[in-house]
């Protein structure tokens, strides 16, 4: 929003690309086809069914290309409805049917028992053994055993069938799916024919891009973070997806590249690029260790230093001290934030993390402030450590792709109003704390 209305405020700031840059420039085999309508899906179906002067196989090629967004959104939706119909499994191990009776736990009391009342220890006596009952019992007692001992195996042979059929039906009977879904439903049908109303051969070209640079890294993404979200992986595990994703991505890459290079034959291609994937591979093993060393190292400096500090009675005393102020929730959570975005200047993230917040945590409970709520709201406030000099990461990485005339104080200078954009945010989560916290409690029930 800022950057809209900047733009609009003063064009000067923002002048739009030049137009030699803005084109797209058309393969021979689309040029062709232009003939045949500037829709590009238009044109590919006439070409496919009427035109025979092109090549079947790679129009069918870019048509099924042109089609990638109709089969995508269609799984998304299906795997939506699935979601969204799916009956709530009640668990009921434990429980007994009305009118059943269960058998299990159930002891006879012998015929020869008297009432309570009889003795103290009447209903301590201990039961005859099953011999000497089957030879006590007289002959009318056995019949009356014979006619009654069917009853449960009845009864059980009855419930048993429909134990086995209540899955079934419960698979079966789906719940309706929500209104939420037809709205999705509607805005999906509405995008895809807005899509390939405007699909002129131009962006037919951009799709192609995306789907060799941007999609495919995207996918790693969602399987990376998916994973974790939906509960389907640990962090570790999830970063085991990344590490095999993107080694299958540099080898899909390497291999077309050097395909596109004519190396040789298949076999040629396949071994330079598994030659060229150990190469990146153990580079990436070097570099990872590296940056894994370092980090590891942070984590020893700082658990010395934390129980140090604790050891040493630091933490009593920090806590005898917050405790001594008299501060109401509202007036700890500002104390905690302001001391965070100061130190967020001189300070990176990580040491503030493993340093300081080892402080605030023991303090939570004592003012009852959710710990989920509170990481949130400190999370949001270390983003201003990558805007605040002297230590903002973000300006020299925007310095290091910047244009020689732009000098850091130009950059230092135009990240101040997204700074103030981070507090007012930071701001707006504290004071609806929904924009933080619903997505957690949708997924996790928290």
């Amino acid at each position: 929003g800022y950057l809209t209305v900047l733009a609009l405020w003063k064009p000067s700031l923002m002048p739009p690309l030049p137009q030699s840059e803005r084109l797209v420039q058309l393969p021979a085999l689309a040029q062709s086809l232009v003939r045949h309508g500037r829709n590009a899906l238009v044109g590919l179906s006439r070409a496919f069914a009427t035109d025979t002067g092109f090549p079947k196989r790679k129009v069918l090629g870019q048509l099924i290309v042109t089609l990638l967004p109709l089969p995508f959104a269609v799984a998304v939706l299906g795997i939506t409805y699935r979601v969204s119909t799916t009956p709530e499994v009640v668990d009921t191990t434990g429980l007994v049917e009305a009118g059943s009776v269960d058998t299990t736990n159930v002891v006879e009391e012998p015929s020869g028992l008297g009432s309570a009342g009889e003795g103290d220890d009447a209903g301590l006596q201990e039961p005859p053994a099953e011999e000497a009952t089957a030879e006590a019992a007289p002959a009318g007692d056995a019949k009356a055993d014979a006619a009654v001992a069917p009853a449960p195996v009845q009864a059980e042979k009855a419930v048993a069938p429909a134990a086995a059929k209540a899955p079934a039906a419960a698979e079966a009977e789906r719940l309706p799916a929500p209104i939420w879904f037809w709205v999705m439903l509607g805005l999906c049908a509405a995008g895809l024919a807005g899509l390939y109303v405007m699909w002129n051969w131009e962006r037919l070209e951009v799709f192609k891009m995306l789907l060799t640079s941007f999609f495919p890294l995207a996918l790693l993404i969602l399987a990376v973070l998916g994973s974790i979200v939906f509960g389907l992986a640990t962090p570790t595990e999830a970063a085991a997806v990344g590490a095999l994703g993107g080694a299958l991505l540099a080898a899909v890459y390497r291999f077309i590249n050097h395909w596109r290079a004519r190396t040789g034959g298949a076999a040629g291609v396949i071994l330079v690029t598994l030659k060229d994937l150990g190469q990146i591979i153990k580079d990436s093993s070097f570099l990872t260790g590296k940056t894994t060393a370092m980090v590891c190292w942070l984590f020893v400096g700082s658990s010395i230093f934390s129980a140090a500090f604790a050891l040493l009675g630091g933490q009593e005393i920090v806590e005898t001290w917050v405790l001594s102020l008299g501060l109401s929730p509202v007036q700890f959570m500002l104390l905690a934030q302001f001391i965070i975005f100061i130190l967020g200047w001189p300070l990176e993230w990580t040491e503030i993390i493993i340093i300081f917040m080892p402080i605030f945590i023991p303090l939570l409970p004592k003012f009852g402030v959710d710990p989920l709520f509170f990481g949130l709201l400190v999370a949001l406030n270390l983003q201003t450590a990558f805007l605040s000099p002297p230590v903002a990461m973000a300006a020299f990485y925007l310095k290091g792709v910047s244009p020689k005339h732009v000098t850091l104080n130009q950059i230092f200078a135009g990240m101040m109003p997204f700074m103030a954009i981070q507090v007012f945010a930071l701001f707006l989560l504290y004071q609806f704390p929904g924009i933080g916290l619903w997505l957690p409690s949708v997924l996790y029930g928290h």
